[in-house]
Parts: C-alpha cells; sequence; structure tokens
C-alpha cells in the first residue's frame, strides 16, 4: 500500500515552490488564490525571502503547507491509500485526502499559525532535541523536573524533542545528559510547541476547526494524537484539536502504518526530514521523496 506524508515546520528555505508556480498553471493559481486569502503575498517570502522571513511562524506554517499540497496536486499518479503528516503536515495530509478543502485548510493554517505566535509570546519557552535514550528515560526525566517540561515529538527510536518553560527545558537538557543522552540540545525555536503552553491556542484554534466543514475522506489519516487510523470527520476535528497541546507520536503512527499495510512512503513537500525519519523507524520499507 503507497502512504504519503507531509512535513511540518522547519522544513522551509527560499525558493519553496517557485519551480512549480512557474511550471504548472494549476499551481500558479492556487499559489495567487492563497496570496488572496492570506492577505499578502507570501509568494514573494516563499520564493524571494530570507531565512529569517521564511523562519516567522505566521509565514513559516502557510508556506510549508502550501508547497505540500500544491506538490500533491500537481503529481500525475497522486493516489494515497493512507496519509499522515507531522505536526502542521497533519492539515496538508487532510487536503489530500478530501477531509478538508484547500482554501479551508489554508484559513485554518494560517489561525494555528497566528494562535501558536500568540502564545509563545506569553511566557518564555522552547524546545530541545535529545538523541540517544529511550522514550521512557526521557519521559521519567521530564516528570522528575519542576516546572512544565514534557516529550513533545517522538520522531523515531533514540530521537524525541522536548517542549516546555525554557527554564525547565534547560534543566531537562542537564538532566539527559547525566542520565546517558548522546546529545540534548536545546532548539532555535519561537516557543512551546505540543506542551501544554500551548492551550491559549489550541482554545483559539478549537472554534475555528469547529466552525469548519470536514468530509468523509476518500483514505484513512494516521493522526499524531492516536497514532492510529482515522476516518471519522467529528474524531479528526477532535484530534486535529488536541494535537497542539498533545505529543506528535510519529514513531508510532509509522509503526502503525506498517503494521496496516504500508510497503511505500512518499514524502511530498519541501525537504526529506520525514523519509530520513521513516528510514530510521524501519528499513524496510521503500522511501521516495516527491
Amino acid at each position: 500500500m503507497k502512504a504519503y506524508v507531509f512535513p511540518g515546520q522547519g522544513a522551509q528555505f527560499t525558493g519553496m515552490g517557485k519551480d512549480l508556480y512557474e511550471n504548472s498553471a494549476v499551481a500558479k493559481d492556487l499559489f495567487e488564490k492563497a496570496n488572496d486569502i492570506l492577505g499578502f503575498r507570501i509568494t514573494d517570502i516563499m520564493f524571494e525571502g530570507t531565512a529569517d522571513e521564511l523562519k516567522e511562524t505566521k509565514v513559516t506554517q502557510p508556506a510549508v503547507f502550501l508547497h505540500s499540497v500544491i506538490l500533491a496536486k500537481t503529481l500525475a499518479d497522486f493516489n494515497p491509500e493512507m496519509v499522515a503528516g507531522h505536526s502542521l503536515g497533519e492539515f496538508s495530509a487532510l487536503v489530500a485526502n478530501g477531509a478538508l478543502s484547500f482554501e479551508d485548510a489554508l484559513r485554518l493554517v494560517s489561525k494555528r499559525a497566528i494562535a501558536m505566535q500568540k502564545a509563545c509570546e506569553i511566557k518564555p519557552s522552547t524546545m530541545a532535541a535529545v538523541l540517544g535514550l529511550e522514550d521512557k528515560v526521557v519521559e521519567d526525566v521530564c516528570a522528575s523536573i519542576d516546572g512544565v517540561v514534557v516529550a513533545a515529538n517522538y520522531n523515531c527510536p533514540g530521537q524525541l524533542v522536548i517542549s516546555g518553560e525554557t527554564t525547565a527545558v534547560e534543566k531537562a537538557c542537564e538532566a539527559m545528559k547525566a542520565a546517558g543522552a548522546r546529545r540534548a540540545l536545546v532548539l532555535p525555536v519561537g516557543g512551546a510547541f505540543h506542551s501544554p503552553m500551548m492551550e491559549p491556542a489550541r482554545e483559539e484554534l478549537a472554534a475555528a476547526i469547529e466552525a469548519t466543514t470536514f468530509a468523509q475522506p476518500i483514505c484513512p489519516v494516521y493522526q499524531n494524537v492516536p497514532a492510529s487510523a482515522v476516518s471519522d470527520p467529528a474524531e479528526i476535528k477532535k484530534n486535529l484539536i488536541t494535537q497542539l497541546t498533545a505529543p506528535v507520536k510519529w514513531t508510532q503512527s509509522v509503526q502503525q502504518m506498517i503494521k496496516d499495510g504500508a510497503t511505500s512512503f512518499t514524502e511530498v513537500g519541501p525537504g526529506k526530514v520525514l523519509v530520513g525519519l521513516v528510514n530510521k523507524i524501519d528499513s524496510s520499507v521503500e522511501t521516495i521523496s516527491a
């Protein structure tokens, strides 16, 4: 079975999508529609902007979403039997499987980005990558630290990202190293995504998601929260809201997709991060970067 996976924030690069815009009438039309919906020319920043301009959450999230979805719409043999997205990528996956329209998803992604940016500004918070420890050890260390710090991204075995209050994350990094981590490194991100620090953003996004129509998808989406196949629109909505404050169970999602029959994974969007993670989770499946 063919699985299609969609990247999240961090995969952006200057020039992303420019070749699509120049070589496909379908892509050009969708990019221009996106400029109208967002109320600014995101294409100018994507094609010509600096790394710093692209790094702003309100730009990054729609940019990665647009690159992924428009690329999917221009692929000749795009016929997914299962889809998944890493964090923000879940919105791209939901357009790919027909649960969300392009326009509705873009509006939600833009709202999500702005709400997350606002939540980041309330209190100093950050994320850190932890390499070389078992999941359980990372969870136990987080639980032992005063303040808010949680496991946020289960990327692949031995590679987790933790998230929370800046001081708690810094303390946790020291404790991770003492517990035998190969590396525990604070990341250059705007805030503590996928942690309780995102509660204000979750509340804001919940209202927007509830007001949006979700259709019956053509194939299941393996969502970050349950790490299992979901096809019911009401359940998809619920998981999408919870996702903001809950961990991204990427390792578990990929393992479940393989258990359910996935034999090839195609990454659709900027970069090759997910293909690399899938290979580390299970090297026996075929991986392709679109």
